[in-house]
């Protein structure tokens, strides 16, 4: 019976253990790409069950390398098992991150999503720099505590149904008493090492936890576990069994040309402007979105003429439909800022508005 030699393995390894910081930004690449193909609906269970196992293969490998690299030097683990468990780690870390960009870039434009997306470049960077074991284990352990806390806020909304402070908190909460836990796990396994650690990871736990009140409050982080699927506004819109039809301006070929340029609503005095969107929730959600119309005044800047807020209920792949009206719109420059009822923005919507004596040429639409 032949065996199975793994010398012919030791050059790939010796290789791999040379690049072993490239590999492991590669992993977290490799990670991003592969989720953002893949991933689905945020109350599927399983884009949840994913979720689950990338964080428990995450852990484990953390504490099973952390086991290996306590023992005493002679029973050291091998250069091929360090790098095998690095690259798992750094792999479902990357595929959790990746996730959650995911669903944080779907939640609200760039403009919100910037607090995440920065931690996400400053995780690239301590990458490249992180070399000895004890610097590896606190980027770890504090990667391992960002990939909880994020994964807690997009599920404690899902499971209760409401967005809003009290779940970000309770979110907060459920990640420091896990993350408690795994750090328990972590000193039975090694408690020399851990020791040399702790402080690190402790400081780092309390920025970490700092960093993402500060953002959720000043209202950077987008409103999770909401998507707006469609908005834009109209001339008219009314519902027609179980779509909406809307009556929208057909642009000259010139105004089309022009790329980047806003919507240009031509109206007769007293004509009304209907603001359609959807915006998807997970199943069971209840909230409400508010309309917040916007003129710009000159010499004054945006000032709000309407704000209307409507209740929604969540599950359909779509998103849940509704539009808001705003009657005589003065000329000028418009927005509507589309809001949780906290002030947290879901998207919005720019125009301008000219009048004119006759009726504007539209066409209609089929908003499904």
């Amino acid at each position: 019976m032949r065996t199975f030699d793994t010398k012919a393995f030791e050059p790939a390894i010796g290789w791999a253990r040379r690049h072993e910081r490239q590999i492991s930004a590669l992993s977290l690449a490799g990670g991003f790409a592969f989720d953002s193909a893949t991933f689905g609906r945020i109350d599927h269970a399983i884009t949840q069950a994913v979720f689950i196992v990338y964080l428990l293969v995450a852990g484990i490998a953390i504490a099973v390398l952390h086991g290996l690299e306590s023992r005493p030097d002679g029973r050291k683990p091998s250069d091929k098992t360090r790098t095998i468990l690095v690259a798992i780690t750094q792999f479902a870390l990357g595929c959790l991150l990746s996730g959650f960009c995911v669903f944080y870039i779907r939640s609200a434009s760039i403009t919100s999503s910037w607090p995440f997306l920065l931690a996400m470049a400053a995780i690239f960077i301590g990458n490249e720099y992180m070399r000895r074991y004890h610097s590896r284990l606190v980027f770890s352990g504090l990667l391992f505590f960002f990939a909880l806390y994020s994964y807690a806020i997009l599920l404690v909304p899902v499971v209760i149904g409401r967005i809003g402070r009290i779940p970000f908190l309770i979110s907060g909460a459920i990640a420091v008493v896990i993350f408690f836990f795994f750090m328990q796990a972590l000193a039975q396994l090694g408690h020399e090492r851990y020791r040399g650690a702790r402080g690190q990871i402790f400081a780092g736990m309390v920025l970490i936890t700092i960093f993402l009140n500060i953002a959720y409050f000043a209202r950077l982080l987008p409103p999770l576990p909401l998507v707006l699927t469609d908005a834009g506004v109209y001339h008219e819109v009314k519902r027609v069994g179980r779509d909406f039809q809307a009556q929208q301006e057909e642009e000259p070929p010139e105004w089309q040309a022009l790329f980047g340029t806003h919507a240009i609503m031509h109206v007769q005095k007293g004509a009304r402007l209907f603001l359609y969107n959807a915006v998807f929730a997970p199943r069971g959600l209840r909230t409400r979105i508010v309309h917040d119309w916007l003129w710009l005044q000159p010499k004054k800047g945006w000032v709000s003429q309407q704000r209307i807020s409507v209740p929604i209920t969540g599950g359909r792949e779509e998103g849940f439909r509704y539009y808001t009206t705003k009657t005589s719109p003065q000329p000028g420059q418009w927005q509507v800022n589309i809001l949780t009822g906290d002030g947290r923005s879901v998207g919005h919507v720019r125009f301008a508005v000219e009048e004119q004596a006759v009726p504007p040429a539209t066409g209609t639409r089929i908003l499904k």
